[in-house]
């Protein structure tokens, strides 16, 4: 039998996603965005690098969590969402940052698409500033 040494632990470093992506997840909390999350998608899906998911219990808080992104995300480093979706009814708004993706639910929307799930392989990023 050959002996062999135990595989060292090697700590996996926090996955890299755009600091403006940190910056909305903050921002969606700061408008009582619920269960905020960053999940860092580059590695499995190659066309963005994240995604930031909140909800909120109504329409109206919908549509102040998305103004609220939109406004310190451009005061953080001037960006602009190239496109906003959804929110005429504003169950979903997906505002498209290009490196990232800022996915705001109703919550009983969320519940049902259940992106969390559906992702689950990708790592989630700690964006609390605590």
């Amino acid at each position: 039998m050959i002996a062999t040494s135990p595989t060292p632990l090697v700590e996996q470093a926090e996955p890299s996603v755009p600091e403006e992506c940190m910056v909305a997840a903050r921002a969606a909390d700061a408008k009582s965005g619920e269960d905020t999350t960053v999940l860092a998608v580059g590695e499995l899906l190659g066309l963005t690098d994240a995604f930031v998911i909140t909800s909120g219990t109504n329409t109206r808080q919908v549509k102040t969590i998305v103004d609220e992104v939109e406004r310190q995300v451009k005061e953080a480093g001037g960006l602009r969402p190239v496109r906003v979706e959804g929110l005429d009814d504003a169950r979903w708004v997906l505002m498209d940052y290009g490196d990232f993706l800022v996915h705001v639910f109703l919550d009983e929307a969320r519940e049902f698409y259940d992106l969390e799930h559906l992702w689950a392989e990708a790592p989630r990023v700690a964006w609390r500033l605590d």
